[in-house]
């Protein structure tokens, strides 16, 4: 649904725990503000729904983010209609803190599955991670034009561990399957052998989602809902890694290009052939 004269609207949410929303947000509203086209709403929820049904395109960046039936159904019809969703990291986390009854040992992180139709929209649900650290992340689909031409690098981020719903055309994987400490179903989950989709295409309806689990930060006060008031430390993690920011940008040219309004047809176009 094209506004006046071409305009092309986006809805970004960006907003949750543990992570620098700030940092995100300004990074990929620069972003957005190189397509000149584009103009952007910007919400910390999934309070946007009458936005969702002008949307033209979805971009979220969220950790523990929990939409609302009547959000989820939101969601859902905008990729049905036609919609492209960049969905980043934690957006398709649901996380409960389970603290020791004594006061002492570690806390546990569940995952609870309430994402309901969401999940199967999204292709994806969290179920854990190990511990920040370096990994490499490998190319699945070298011919595909969101990742021509890069290599396999290495970056310092969340490498997640997923339940995964439905057919994925997985891009960009990474290899894991040791125990993941802290998360209650995080010595079993990532003991099978398959790989770790990082970036994946995921159909819906007319639609399409776009998943990129990359994108960690966090700033020096994210945590205090945690205990900690304050971590000595800013973690940009991948948003200093070059091929990261590559890929990124690729994703937000993918949801600005292949919007239903940019397309012949508008939004009753079909989505584009698979390269």
């Amino acid at each position: 649904m094209a506004g006046p004269a071409g305009r092309l609207d986006a809805v970004l949410v960006c907003g949750g725990r543990w992570h620098d929303f700030d940092h995100a947000r300004l990074r990929l509203l620069k972003l957005l503000g190189e397509h000149r086209r584009v103009r952007t709403t910007v919400y910390q929820d999934y309070d946007c729904v009458a936005a969702l049904d002008r949307a033209d395109l979805l971009i979220t960046y969220t950790c523990d983010v929990r939409p609302r039936p009547a959000q989820r159904a939101a969601l859902a019809r905008f990729v049905e209609r036609g919609g492209r969703w960049l969905a980043l990291h934690g957006t398709n986390s649901v996380i409960e803190v389970t603290e020791p009854p004594t006061g002492e040992g570690p806390r546990v992180f569940s995952t609870p599955r309430l994402l309901g139709e969401l999940a199967q929209v999204l292709g994806s649900q969290f179920l854990a991670h190990p511990p920040i650290e370096p990994y490499e992340v490998r190319v699945t689909r070298p011919d595909h034009p969101m990742v021509a031409g890069i290599e396999p690098f290495t970056v310092t981020d969340e490498l997640y561990v997923c339940e995964l719903h439905g057919e994925l055309e997985v891009l960009l994987h990474a290899e894991y399957t040791g125990p993941c400490r802290g998360f209650a179903e995080g010595d079993t989950v990532a003991l099978d052998d398959g790989p770790r989709p990082v970036l994946y295409l995921k159909r819906h309806g007319l639609g399409e989602v776009c998943y990129f689990t990359l994108g960690h930060c966090r700033g020096r006060y994210d945590m205090q809902d945690l205990g900690v008031a304050d971590t000595g430390s800013v973690d940009e993690g991948p948003w200093r890694t070059p091929e990261f920011l590559t890929v990124l940008r690729r994703c937000v040219e993918w949801a600005v290009d292949s919007a239903p309004a940019a397309l012949p047809g508008g939004c009753a176009a079909s989505p584009p052939p698979r390269p």
